[in-house]
């Protein structure tokens, strides 16, 4: 299998998308932070230090979604057309769960926006609680759909 991220003589490159058909994409993330119990209280009733933890968390989401071609190499800046995130309580873990959908009708896929944005949301929340627990857990970070392109549909 050939890596499209190299040339022929194994140099790093940036896929050249100018002759794909621009198609509808849609790309959903997923992934949960898990903490103290102290911690999930502390958020989900706002008596944090540092204001709104999860409001803060989704602006940040949609920050990093558009901020990803800045982050990562080998990824083209996009024109997206939406960016929607949602934020799950997970009391019996404790803790939430982050899901980040981005779309654009383009040439290239928004996978790795989607992640991005769901990665920078759980940091945020890990930063703005930090203070009550060092020991959250961010896991579980990965694609949970994508529709369009020349690779098809996927669903975990």
């Amino acid at each position: 299998m050939n890596l499209t991220h190299l040339d022929e003589n194994q140099r790093p490159k940036m896929v050249d998308v100018s002759d794909k058909d621009q198609t509808t994409r849609v790309a959903v993330a997923s992934g949960i932070i898990e903490m103290s119990q102290d911690a999930y209280d502390a958020i989900v009733s706002e008596k944090t230090k540092k204001g709104p933890v999860l409001q803060t968390a989704v602006i940040a989401a949609i920050m990093g979604v558009k901020k990803t071609s800045d982050l990562i190499p080998m990824c083209h800046p996009l024109n997206l057309s939406g960016i929607n995130c949602d934020v799950e309580e997970l009391s019996k873990l404790p803790g939430f769960k982050l899901t980040v959908t981005a779309k654009l009708t383009g040439q290239t896929g928004v996978e790795m926006e989607a992640l991005t944005g769901t990665s920078i949301g759980l940091l945020t929340i890990y930063d703005m609680v930090k203070a009550i627990d060092k020991g959250m857990i961010i896991k579980n970070i990965q694609l949970e759909t994508k529709s369009g392109g020349k690779s098809g549909d996927f669903k975990r």
